[in-house]
């Protein structure tokens, strides 16, 4: 999608990396895990990993997460799944709700910003 829409999947200034919103799709842009949270986090992450390494980076960098769900009661599945990526680094985190997403598949999508150390 970054070439057909026009955005990057990361940018890094300096050793600062923002990380945009990742939404739960595969290679070929199909939603993985309909209906899962849990398996579209972890998605999310997987995404968010390597875009983080391209970058020259890892999800031991992770300062920042905002976990954007479209149902709220669901943040338990997706924080266990971040827990996976992130109990190390230990990032401040913001967790909300929005209505839906372009995909109506898509039940969470993540953010991060990461810190390279110098």
């Amino acid at each position: 999608m970054e070439a057909v829409v026009g955005f990057s999947r990361a940018v890094r200034v300096g050793n600062f990396i923002a990380v945009g919103g990742t939404a739960p799709v595969d290679a070929d842009g199909r939603t993985v895990g309909p209906g899962d949270v849990y398996a579209q986090t972890k998605q999310c992450f997987e995404i968010i990993k390597d875009a983080l390494e391209q970058a020259g980076s890892g999800v031991q960098d992770i300062v920042r997460t905002r976990v954007i769900l479209t149902d709220i009661d669901s943040w338990k599945e997706a924080i266990d799944a971040r827990r996976l990526y992130c109990l190390d680094a230990r990032p401040v985190d913001t967790i909300m709700a929005v209505t839906r997403f372009v995909n109506p598949e898509w039940l969470v999508e993540i953010e991060v910003d990461a810190v390279v150390p110098e």
